[in-house]
């Protein structure tokens, strides 16, 4: 039985990883920050709740001996790399230095595969955008996710550590409870009014999570893994207004989104992924953004309910 190492194991694509991967026959084990009360603990085979980098690590990687690492701890936010850069480059490259640099020495077998993002491209000179295009980003979040590759690269060239970085565009599912999906569920269904940043003519290319985690499943399992770098998305571009009116009609409630006409710094207008590359690897997405909405505002009103949020 394969043994499979998450980081960030608690976060929102972290618990997905672990249900995905424990149900194709992995062990897993997990690592996060977040107390055992709010990990999968079903889906684990062993939760540790410490904060890297941590002494402790270097035991968990001689006693677990994974033979993947899904790197998926850190910071996920733009707006916050921004205002704080030096939390983002500790939590972001520092992390991810300290990891490539313990698993070269104390679990070199292991694979490891970094979660980056499409905003290393920044706002792409053309769509859809290919791996090889120009890298320009416009955060600091993009530009630590950029130095995070090279130190991929790195690892695998000088020192033969199994590596590859997916760029993940606009992921979403279940457990997300930020970002644009979730602001449109909770304004129309809370605050009964939707009032989004921008025109709703930006666009992005979203990709369900349960996807992401069988992109990753393919890299592992059929990438060379010498620091090369996959987009890991859908491949089509939705534009803003249309995801709002698509959410909006899913809850059936009878709103009109409105749009502010401008956007936080650092935030790109249109993306849309080439995924020509991670699909000669046998990836090829199963949820299309309409039925992974619905499910996803299934989960949403779950989550309200439970919680009795009146906003």
């Amino acid at each position: 039985m394969k043994k499979l190492l998450i980081t960030g194991a608690a976060g929102f694509l972290g618990r997905t990883f672990s249900r995905y991967f424990s149900r194709k026959g992995w062990q897993v084990f997990g690592i996060d920050k977040i107390s055992e009360a709010e990990a999968p603990l079903a889906d684990l085979k062993t939760y540790v709740n410490l904060e890297l980098p941590h002494p402790n690590f270097l035991e968990i990687l001689r006693v677990w001996k994974p033979d993947a690492c899904i790197h998926a701890a850190g910071r996920a936010s733009v707006p916050l790399s921004m205002q704080d850069p030096a939390s983002d480059f500790s939590e972001g490259p520092a992390l991810t230095f300290y990891v490539l640099d313990m698993i070269r020495q104390y679990c070199p077998q292991c694979s490891f595969v970094y979660l980056s993002s499409a905003a290393v491209y920044g706002n792409p000179l053309s769509l859809p955008v290919q791996e090889n295009q120009l890298l320009q980003p416009i955060s600091a979040y993009g530009y630590h996710k950029w130095q995070s590759e090279i130190l991929c690269e790195e690892f695998s060239r000088l020192f033969g550590v199994k590596t590859a970085s997916a760029r993940l565009f606009s992921a979403y599912g279940p457990w997300l409870r930020r970002q644009v999906l979730w602001d449109i569920c909770y304004k129309a269904a809370v605050e009964k009014e939707v009032v989004l940043q921008g025109t709703g003519i930006e666009s992005r290319d979203f990709i369900h999570s349960l996807d992401i985690a069988l992109a990753l499943e393919t890299i592992i399992n059929s990438a060379p893994l010498q620091g090369e770098a996959y987009n890991v998305a859908s491949g089509q571009e939705t534009n803003i207004f249309h995801l709002s009116q698509m959410i909006i009609r899913s809850l059936g409630i009878p709103i009109i989104p409105k749009f502010s006409g401008s956007l936080p710094e650092g935030t790109p207008l249109n993306w849309c992924a080439d995924i020509s590359k991670i699909s000669a690897l046998g990836f090829s997405p199963e949820i299309a953004l309409e039925d992974g909405i619905k499910h996803y505002v299934a989960w949403f009103e779950n989550t309200i309910r439970e919680r009795g949020d009146s906003g």
